[in-house]
């Protein structure tokens, strides 16, 4: 299915506020991130320069969002003190009706080209629940390599990252 809809991203506005909303109480969403308090109203209203909030959207609607932050200038330093050139994402597919058709794999492909547009870029890092074994199976297939377990405040995640060279081997990005 992935290879007949076209996924574009564009910037989350709060005009995103209400899906964005709804999608915060879909129990498959709570299982990725069940500590996970976005704050939506305050957090569209800044617009950093180390981070995009963006909608996936499949056929003009919405069915996913994407986060891509320097996590070596974010502000709440999550991922503790990183030199330059990495990225981190937080992806999620919002709409039920959107899961399983490949939507996911169409937005990590998208994610990680604008991940490692810039030259200076060579790692890219994600954190997916330890419980969440589908979003690891998902990452790993997509060539991330397992870096370690770690506690981010109470959850217990899977550090994964993705190299250039690793991303520039495979031919299916």
């Amino acid at each position: 299915m992935s290879d007949q809809v076209r996924i574009q991203f564009r910037k989350a506005t709060h005009n995103d506020l209400a899906v964005l909303k709804q999608w915060d109480e879909d129990p498959s969403v709570i299982d990725s991130d069940p500590m996970g308090e976005w704050n939506w109203e305050a957090e569209l209203a800044k617009d950093p320069d180390w981070r995009e909030f963006l909608m996936a959207e499949a056929e003009g609607v919405p069915i996913g969002f994407l986060q891509i932050i320097d996590p070596g200038l974010e502000e709440t330093h999550y991922w503790g003190d990183i030199g330059p050139g990495f990225r981190a994402i937080d992806i999620w597919i919002g709409s039920p009706a959107w899961r399983n058709r490949g939507m996911g794999t169409a937005m990590m492909r998208e994610a990680l080209k604008r991940c490692f547009a810039p030259a200076d870029v060579h790692t890219v890092l994600v954190d997916p629940l330890q419980s969440n074994t589908g979003a690891c199976r998902f990452y790993e297939r997509l060539g991330f390599e397992f870096v370690e377990d770690r506690m981010f405040d109470e959850d217990a995640c899977r550090v994964y990252q993705l190299s250039r060279a690793t991303w520039e081997s495979r031919v299916d990005k």
